[in-house]
């Protein structure tokens, strides 16, 4: 099957050569302004099919409150604020996105969700979270964030630098399918070039798994689910690991 997928790759790859020079040329990142009012209506969809694995994974932030002190959350790629709803009450989250454009939309996620304090939104990536200081925060989270930064392990190592000992870092993923024969993992190859552009750098062939594995955590609870979801993003992983 690889050499077969390798043709349909390229063959997609040059009926993407419009994206591809659009992306050279500097002009993609006019969509940029418009990625957040699609995320904005995905999401929606997503939060309902994902409702009750999110609602689990999240209501484990709780265990990493220091006593006697208010719970620092930071959020990498926080988007339209969708995870907002299922963070534990009287949380400080501090929210973090290399996109200014979706701050108009954290506003209004804010003002539903008052259940929680806000300390600021910075526009910074998951590889460069420099204006967060060492040790500080109590609980890292990315949501669907992992698939499409740049780098990986050096946004794990970040996550490592601003969690205090014995913080969690809070993670769902899609990923690559870990069934390489299937139908799945070769549609995911073929159209990566065309779903690289649609979301906004998105990725569907990264085994994310791998790096976390490698990230140097002292705790690594992770579990590969199949969500609800279309089948090329239905592969996922979720879990937590722990400083």
């Amino acid at each position: 099957m690889s050499a077969v997928m390798k043709i349909c790759t390229f063959v997609v790859n040059v009926l993407c050569t419009p994206l591809h020079v659009i992306y050279a040329l500097g002009l993609y990142e006019l969509y940029k302004r418009f990625f957040p009012i699609c995320l904005y209506r995905m999401t929606k969809n997503y939060n309902k099919r994902q409702h009750d694995t999110k609602k689990e994974l999240f209501s484990r932030i709780s265990q990493f409150k220091t006593p006697g002190k208010q719970l620092t959350l930071l959020e990498i790629g926080c988007g339209t604020g969708a995870n907002f709803q299922f963070f534990p009450p009287g949380c400080k989250v501090i929210c973090t996105d290399p996109n200014p454009f979706f701050e108009k939309y954290l506003a209004s996620a804010m003002a539903e969700n008052v259940h929680l304090s806000y300390e600021r939104f910075a526009v910074a990536s998951g590889e460069d979270l420099g204006l967060i200081e060492d040790e500080s925060v109590d609980v890292v989270v990315c949501s669907l964030v992992l698939c499409s930064v740049r780098d990986t392990p050096q946004t794990l190592r970040e996550a490592l630098r601003v969690l205090r000992p014995g913080g969690a870092f809070f993670f769902l993923e899609h990923v690559v399918s870990d069934k390489e024969s299937s139908w799945t993992y070769f549609c995911q190859h073929v159209l990566q070039p065309f779903w690289f552009y649609f979301g906004d750098g998105c990725e569907m062939t990264r085994a994310t798994w791998k790096p976390l594995q490698n990230a140097g955590f002292s705790e690594l609870n992770l579990e590969h689910i199949q969500a609800p979801l279309m089948f090329l993003i239905k592969p996922h992983i979720r879990g937590y690991a722990v400083k």
